[in-house]
């Protein structure tokens, strides 16, 4: 999990690069990631899945029951912000905005880090004995 959580956050430093590059381009619009809701829906959907009802199937055709989404499996999703426009250009990128937003990504991907560091150093130990 936590290898899937830095390779999201290395993918929201560059879509936020990326924002803040274009902040002056005509109708440039500002891209964010997401991925903290869709492991909160994986997660979720996994523990609705215990009590749901299961359809059972004979073939291949027929519908499916939904089923549990697996958190293994989640992909942070870009979203594109097309409905709002901050600037007379078209533009809605706030570059002051995104350039905090970086600060907030460097210092997540710094704590992640600490964490894989921490994990790896507990595997170290428990082979050690």
């Amino acid at each position: 999990m936590l290898h899937r959580a830095l390779d999201a956050n290395t993918l929201r430093y560059q879509v936020t690069a990326n924002n803040l590059a274009n902040s002056e381009v005509p109708n440039f619009k500002r891209t964010s990631v997401n991925f903290e809701s869709e492991i909160k829906k994986a997660l979720e959907s996994e523990k609705n899945d215990k009590d749901a009802f299961h359809m059972l199937t004979s073939d291949e055709r027929h519908i499916k029951s939904a089923g549990a989404y697996d958190y293994r499996t989640v992909e942070p999703r870009r979203v594109l912000d097309y409905t709002s426009t901050a600037k007379a250009n078209g533009n809605n990128v706030d570059a002051e905005q995104e350039a905090m937003q970086i600060t907030k990504i460097q210092m997540d991907y710094r704590l992640l880090t600490q964490l894989e560091n921490f994990e790896f150093s507990q595997m170290r130990i428990a082979m050690k004995k």
